[in-house]
């Protein structure tokens, strides 16, 4: 079999707008090596580096899905709120990280995502001031569904998620 590992959904937040054109893979996965080094040293560092990757992130949404040894995801999740900022364009932006799912496969945590920003819509439907916000934030929601486009990476189904 593969080799175990979880993938952990996180969500960018930052009060400065600006934060979220410099999301980038390689900001991301710097501020979170970072934090680890910080909170666990070099030993907690060599662990969760092995196999640590940023497998998806979605700028727009502040969305980031992390990889790592099944081993080592408790360090690296306790690490993760250590984040403090990130860097992008010679330029650093204040932000942390909410951990939003830890999840055995990218398949149940895509699953987790769509029923998560269908609950952030039907809060924000629930806001609405106007019929076209309204009409807009409807829409979004029917759009929540998963396709199957499938990555082809081949790390689809690492394991069957449990522990």
């Amino acid at each position: 079999a593969a080799l175990s590992r979880r993938y952990v959904l996180c969500e960018v937040i930052s009060e400065d707008p600006r934060c979220r054109q410099c999301i980038e893979d390689r900001a991301v996965g710097l501020a979170v090596r970072e934090a680890i080094g910080r909170v666990h040293g070099d030993y907690g560092l060599a662990c969760c580096s092995i196999s640590f990757t940023v497998k998806y992130l979605n700028a727009y949404t502040g969305t980031v899905l992390l990889r790592c040894r099944k081993d080592f995801y408790r360090l690296l999740c306790s690490a993760l709120p250590f984040v403090r900022q990130l860097e992008g364009r010679a330029q650093r932006y204040p932000c942390s990280l909410n951990t939003l799912h830890v999840g055995g496969t990218i398949r149940t945590c895509q699953k987790f995502l769509i029923q998560y920003n269908r609950r952030q819509l039907m809060m924000l439907l629930q806001n609405c001031t106007n019929e076209e916000e309204r009409r807009c934030i409807q829409k979004s929601l029917l759009s929540c569904s998963l396709t199957e486009e499938q990555s082809q990476s081949g790390d689809e189904e690492d394991d069957d998620g449990i522990e």
